[in-house]
């Protein structure tokens, strides 16, 4: 018979620091092909910049086993903004550029941060407020460094169903749409991580969960972080800590309520995950303790008395077990994917076809074809990211605290990654974080969807099968790491 329980835990040392970014009204704000405004006319809630430092316990000196991990609450950088962002955030703290991790929400409401916007309307704005962010997180980093200090993780795992499958058949129109799917499969899981100090008090709440932050569209014309915005609000306020949200495997997925301009329905969405992250927050047992059996209590009837206790000894070792390791996945490039020219004329013949509506006063087809240079305009930033050859080289991090495994990897994979990684590795607590560092590679859908004519599928630039590549060497990786933490543990 079971004599106690021990819940997953990690510990090891932790600094955090978090800033507003939010950025001036009037920037470009043209995130939606389909939206007909340039300028954000207002703020709905501020975004947010936060960094996260984890470094081994007992630790003294800052080294490469450390993980700097910044998240911003933005849909993604392009590649020149992001590595001036990196080189800003190695200067200031003296790691190797290549050895931080960035990771974005991935709101659809921020404005789109790209320098090539600048001579957009609104436009004049990116340029100083992308260096206000270098600088700002900068800051933050050595903020985070100096907030260093031993730290205890405890696990929980939520349900939530705001996010569903969104690849929708259109059978009247034969074609398929990206849009809520009434009939498709969605994870509905929240994986909530309490941070505490030694003693116990409250540090931070993560709520890490897969959906797309689609629910403002093209419609609205607020700066907005969509619905993690709402779902801090819940948590801090009931916590009295910060809270920090972490993208999952969302690619085909996104809320049930989304594409509107109403942001009370961004807010409910936020409230409904922020609800049913402190739902898993209060069932977890007081850091670092064990649910113990005391033995029998005579009354009325004979009862069993259980108490929590403090961890012994060799429990600590293992939930102080820790292993760093970056890697990267070799994946081949999807044939036939176009010339940058032919797709630099296709959308030149756009251009033009928006000039001719704007003479002849049609709006909706200014509005169409607008979307279709944005198409193109985007295909050509997906082509620019992929480096020379035959193979993509995706970037995957991962590190293992005690009974935890914490995965970030590049792109923007279905949610197959995620249940696959769970349902394989099931009395192990998953963190897993996507879209991480540049926008490449873009989706990764499943092999049997090439072809298929689905939105994400038609603009993957990597062959069929990455994506269950990606999920056997994750596995492979993780199956090392614990592998190796245990044998050293045992020597």
């Amino acid at each position: 018979m079971t004599q106690f329980v021990d819940h997953p835990e990690s510990t090891c040392q932790f600094g955090m620091a978090r800033q507003e970014i939010t950025p001036p009204v009037g920037i470009y704000h043209r995130m939606w092909g389909a939206a007909t405004h340039q300028r954000a006319a207002g703020v709905h809630r501020p975004l947010l910049a936060a960094v996260m430092v984890f470094r081994r316990g007992g630790a003294v000196q800052p080294s490469d086993d450390d993980q700097i991990v910044v998240t911003l609450d933005h849909c993604i950088l392009g590649p020149s903004e992001l590595d001036a962002l990196r080189q800003a955030v190695a200067n200031a703290t003296g790691y190797d550029p290549n050895s931080l991790l960035f990771l974005y929400s991935h709101t659809h409401a921020a404005g789109l941060m790209a320098l090539d916007r600048q001579e957009l309307p609104g436009g004049e704005h990116i340029p100083p407020y992308l260096a206000t962010i270098n600088q700002t997180v900068a800051e933050l980093a050595c903020q985070a460094l100096a907030d260093l200090r031993p730290s205890i993780f405890t696990y929980a795992t939520g349900r939530c169903n705001l996010a569903a499958h969104r690849d929708f058949r259109d059978e009247e129109r034969d074609l398929w749409v990206c849009g809520y799917n009434p009939d498709g499969p969605a994870d509905d899981t929240v994986m909530v991580v309490r941070v505490c100090e030694t003693d116990g008090r409250l540090r931070a709440i993560l709520t890490n969960y897969a959906c797309h932050p689609t629910t403002l569209a093209w419609e609205n014309d607020q700066i907005s972080p969509d619905f993690p915005g709402a779902m801090r609000e819940v948590v801090e306020t009931a916590t009295g800590v910060p809270c920090l949200f972490l993208q999952g495997a969302s690619g085909d997925l996104g809320p049930v309520d989304g594409y509107v301009g109403d942001l009370e329905v961004a807010d409910r969405n936020g409230r409904q995950l922020g609800h049913a992250t402190l739902a898993a927050l209060y069932g977890l047992p007081a850091a670092g303790t064990r649910h113990q059996y005391q033995g029998p209590v005579v009354s009325g009837a004979t009862l069993g008395a259980w108490t929590h206790e403090p961890l012994p000894e060799q429990r600590q070792r293992a939930v102080a077990k820790w292993q760093l390791t970056r890697v990267q996945v070799e994946l081949p490039y999807r044939s036939g994917l176009p010339e940058h020219a032919a797709v630099q004329a296709e959308k030149s013949l756009w251009q033009q076809k928006k000039a001719d509506a704007s003479a002849a006063g049609d709006k909706e087809a200014i509005r169409d074809c607008h979307a279709m240079v944005e198409r193109q305009t985007r295909l050509l930033w997906r082509l620019g990211g992929l480096v020379p050859g035959t193979h993509y080289p995706l970037a995957v991090y991962l590190w293992r605290m005690g009974d935890a495994v914490w995965i970030a990897l590049q792109g923007e994979p279905y949610q197959q990654l995620q249940t696959a990684l769970r349902e394989r590795f099931n009395s192990l607590p998953l963190v897993i974080t996507t879209i991480a560092n540049a926008a490449s590679p873009a989706y990764l859908p499943p092999a049997d969807l090439y072809d298929s004519g689905i939105y994400q599928e038609t603009i993957a630039v990597l062959a069929p099968g990455c994506l269950e590549t990606l999920i056997e060497a994750i596995s492979e990786k993780i199956t090392d790491i614990l592998n190796s933490v245990d044998a050293n543990q045992r020597a």
